[in-house]
C-alpha cells in the first residue's frame, strides 16, 4: 500500500470511489429534482404520497445497511457489493422513464434503495481498507465532498436541460441513467484490498444480529450519540423553508442549498486533514458544535445575512462530521467487523434523519419554525453531551 501511485495525493481506490460517488449522486439528484413535480403533475399523485416513497425508502436502505455489513465481513469481500449495489439503483433509472402509474415509482425507488444499503457500507468499508490509518479523515472527506458536488451539479443540470426538452421529466431520468452508467463502469478502476487475518478472526463469523452486544462500549455509546443528535438535526430540505421567512423568495430555495452544499465541499477535506491531524473526536465535537451555533442562529437572528450564515455553519457541520463519523466508526470496530460498523452507523443517520424529518416536520407545522429549531438544538445538544462521554473510552477497541 505505501508505495501504490496516488492520484492526487489520494489513494487510487479513494479516488475513484469518489469518483463514482460524484458521478452516481450527479444522475441520482438530477432525477431526483424533479421527481416531486413528476409525481405530483405528470403522474397525478397527492403530496402525501411523495412524502411517503422517500420515507418508506429512506428506512428500507437504513435496515439493509446493517445486513449487507454483516454479509460483506462474513464473505470478506467489497467491490462485487458495492458494484452490485451502486449498478441495481442505477438500473432503475431507465425504467423511471416508461412508468404510467404511481405505485411503479414506488417499486423502483424501493428497489433503488435496496441497492443503495447493498453498496454503502461495503464502500465505506473499501475507503477504511485502502488507506493508513492517518488518512483516515482526509479520504472520507474527500468521497463526502465528491458525493455532494455530485449532488449540487445534478439538480443544476435539471434546471438547464429542462427548458431544452420542453419539460419533459423522462428525457431527464434517461440522461440521469446515461451518467449513472459511467459511475458503475468507474468501478474498472477499484480493486478490492488484499486483508492479511489472523487466524482467529478468519475463524470468527458472528451470526447477522441487529444487537450491538459484540461491539465495545465505545462504539455504543459513538451510536447512541449519533442517533440521539441525528434526532434534532432535521433534513436540509426543512430547514430550507426558514429563507422563506425571513423575507427572500422563491429562488431563495435553491440558493440557500446551493450556499450550503459549497460550503461542505469547500470545508470537508481540510476537516478531514484536520481530523487526522487532531484526532476525529475533536473535530466531531466541533461539528456538533456548529450544528447547535447553526440552529441558534436561525433561531435568533431572523435577517437574510443571519439565515446565509445559518445554512454556511450548516455546511460546516456536515464537513466536519459526515465523512468523520464514518472514519471514526472504523476505528472503534475490530478489522472483521468493519462493514459491519459501518452498516450500523449508516443506520443510526439514516433512521434518526428520518423521525427528525418527521417530528421536526409536525412540530413545524403545528407551532412553528422557531419551536421545531428549539427542539433540534436540545436533542443534538444531548446527543453532543453522550459524544463528550465517550471521550472518557482510551481504547479503540
Amino acid at each position: 500500500m505505501g508505495n501504490e501511485r496516488r492520484i492526487f495525493g489520494l489513494r487510487r481506490n479513494v479516488f475513484f470511489l469518489g469518483l463514482v460517488s460524484l458521478l452516481n449522486d450527479f444522475s441520482s439528484e438530477m432525477i431526483q429534482s424533479v421527481m416531486p413535480a413528476f409525481l405530483t403533475i405528470t403522474l397525478g399523485a397527492p403530496p402525501v404520497l411523495v412524502g411517503l416513497i422517500e420515507g418508506f425508502a429512506d428506512a428500507l436502505a437504513s435496515v439493509l445497511k446493517i445486513y449487507f455489513g454483516w454479509f460483506s465481513d462474513k464473505i470478506g469481500k467489497r467491490k462485487i457489493l458495492a458494484v452490485t449495489g451502486y449498478a441495481l439503483s442505477v438500473s432503475t433509472r431507465w425504467f423511471l422513464a416508461l412508468v404510467t402509474g404511481f405505485w411503479q415509482v414506488f417499486a423502483l425507488r424501493a428497489i433503488d434503495r435496496v441497492g443503495k444499503g447493498l453498496r454503502d457500507s461495503p464502500r465505506d468499508a473499501l475507503i477504511s481498507e485502502s488507506v493508513e490509518s492517518g488518512e483516515l479523515g482526509k479520504s472520507f472527506g474527500y468521497h463526502r465532498a465528491m458525493d455532494t458536488v455530485g449532488a449540487t451539479l445534478g439538480p443544476l443540470a435539471a434546471v438547464a436541460l429542462l427548458p431544452v426538452f420542453l419539460n419533459d421529466y423522462r428525457a431527464i431520468f434517461k440522461i440521469g441513467f446515461a451518467a449513472g452508467i459511467l459511475a458503475v463502469v468507474t468501478f474498472v478502476f477499484v480493486k478490492d484490498v488484499k486483508k492479511e487475518t489472523t487466524g482467529q478472526e478468519t475463524a470468527v463469523k458472528p451470526p447477522f444480529t441487529f444487537s450491538l452486544s459484540g461491539y465495545s462500549t465505545a462504539f455504543k455509546e459513538y451510536i447512541l450519540a449519533v442517533f440521539l443528535f441525528g434526532l434534532g438535526f432535521m433534513p436540509v430540505p426543512l430547514m430550507l423553508l426558514k429563507s422563506q421567512e425571513v423575507g427572500l423568495n422563491g429562488f431563495s430555495i435553491p440558493l440557500m442549498y446551493f450556499i450550503y452544499n459549497l460550503s461542505f465541499v469547500i470545508f470537508a477535506i481540510p476537516a478531514g486533514k484536520l481530523a487526522d491531524w487532531i484526532g476525529e473526536k475533536k473535530v466531531l465535537a466541533g461539528g456538533f458544535l456548529a450544528a447547535i451555533i447553526a440552529y441558534a442562529n436561525l433561531y435568533f437572528l431572523s435577517t437574510i445575512i443571519g439565515t446565509v450564515f445559518g445554512f454556511i455553519i450548516l455546511g460546516l457541520y456536515s464537513a466536519m462530521t459526515d465523512g468523520i463519523e464514518r472514519a471514526l466508526a472504523s476505528r472503534l470496530v475490530p478489522a472483521g467487523r468493519l462493514a459491519s460498523g459501518q452498516g450500523f452507523l449508516n443506520a443510526a443517520v439514516g433512521i434518526s434523519s428520518l423521525f427528525a424529518g418527521v417530528i421536526g416536520g409536525l412540530i413545524w407545522t403545528k407551532f412553528g419554525s422557531d419551536v421545531a429549531i428549539l427542539y433540534g438544538a436540545v436533542m443534538m445538544a444531548a446527543g453532543l453531551l453522550v459524544f463528550i462521554h465517550l471521550n472518557q473510552h482510551k481504547k479503540v477497541v
